[in-house]
């Protein structure tokens, strides 16, 4: 093809340089030995230097010095030889006429079939605004998750107040009735500050390990609301699985609410001793979280119904918001309640 597209080895040198001087950004040609053959139009614009006290000198002495780097020294002489090429290498230096300038590199080295000796294209792009932006937003995002981190723990902090409160005027009511609801009050105030707590300690930013931040959280749970009296174990079983800060606080909130139940309900009465399992199964990135007792059993389906209960209804509203679904199994030996992400019960259907 280029056989006949070109007729002399002028014009195929003609084609190489306007090919050059028509890239908008500075591109320099270099022989084996890292002088300059030739630089591109905008080379020169841009450094305001001329051919003259360009060509045929060292790059590495070009700008005073500028590109005299040892790591560019190493990708230039031993690297791309080896490799072919070099991407996104930066330099940061004080350029004459420019000031404080960030130049990305790029370099290929090219080898001919006729056995001429190959060169190397190196092409140079300013890159000083994008780089103070990307930093600019990490010192924001890193400000923002400080923010976070302060505010989930006022949070916390507040909500154990709250729940402080709401015991301390449990304690002084006459009403029977009225001190269950303000205890109950009392268990989901504090849940919450658990919740918020334990993501603080698991991070609370970006994704969280689920096992780790589930035990610490059930461990709260148990320190917090089973009695001396009530000799029940909360356990956690989980092989993995990470979550985003907000899917884990859902996650947790679950948790929280279920253990909640559980302790409330199957381990009523003479009922005083058992265990609560908490799993957390992954597959393919979807996961199953469950929540099992063997206390005295439940209704089933109490956990399927919104109406339930306030206890259901924050259960059946978490799952929905994380595409998950809910299932009840109770019998005399307890009573397992499952969230199930919507494809990992679809893959499980079809394994089966």
């Amino acid at each position: 093809m280029f056989d006949n597209l070109f007729t002399s080895a002028a014009d195929a040198c003609a084609l190489a340089h306007a090919i050059v001087n028509t890239v908008r950004e500075p591109l320099v040609v270099l022989d084996r030995d890292l002088r300059v053959i030739v630089a591109s139009r905008s080379f020169y614009t841009v450094f305001k230097v001329t051919s003259e006290v360009t060509e045929g000198r060292l790059f590495f002495e070009l700008e005073d010095g500028a590109w005299d780097i040892p790591q560019l020294r190493l990708l230039l002489g031993n690297i791309l030889p080896e490799h072919g090429t070099i991407e996104d290498f930066d330099v940061a230096h004080d350029f004459a006429g420019l000031g404080r300038r960030t130049m990305s590199l790029n370099a290929r080295q090219v080898i001919y079939e006729g056995g001429a000796e190959p060169t190397i294209l190196l092409g140079i792009e300013d890159v000083t605004s994008q780089r103070s932006l990307e930093a600019e937003k990490d010192s924001l995002l890193a400000e923002k998750d400080i923010l976070l981190s302060e505010l989930r723990h006022r949070v916390s902090n507040s909500l154990q107040i709250i729940a402080s409160i709401i015991l301390l005027k449990a304690t002084r009511v006459s009403s029977e009735e009225t001190r269950v609801h303000l205890q109950d009050a009392h268990n989901r105030v504090l849940s919450v500050a658990t919740v918020q707590q334990q993501l603080q300690v698991a991070g609370g930013l970006g994704r969280i390990e689920v096992g780790p931040y589930l035990a610490k959280l059930c461990l709260a749970l148990a320190d917090s609301m089973i009695a001396d009296d009530r000799r029940i174990v909360i356990k956690v079983k989980s092989e993995g699985g990470s979550a985003t800060c907000r899917e884990a606080e859902s996650i947790g909130l679950i948790v929280t609410e279920l253990v909640i139940n559980s302790l409330k309900h199957a381990f009523n009465g003479a009922k005083k001793v058992g265990q609560i399992v908490v799993g957390y199964d992954v597959a393919d990135g979807d996961w199953k979280l469950t929540v099992a007792d063997d206390g005295v059993g439940r209704p089933d389906g109490l956990f399927a119904q919104p109406k339930e209960g306030l206890g259901t209804g924050i259960v059946n509203a978490l799952a929905k918001q994380l595409g998950a679904q809910v299932e009840t199994i109770s019998g005399p030996e307890g009573t397992s309640i499952s969230v199930t992400h919507a494809t990992f019960a679809a893959s499980a259907i079809r394994a089966a």
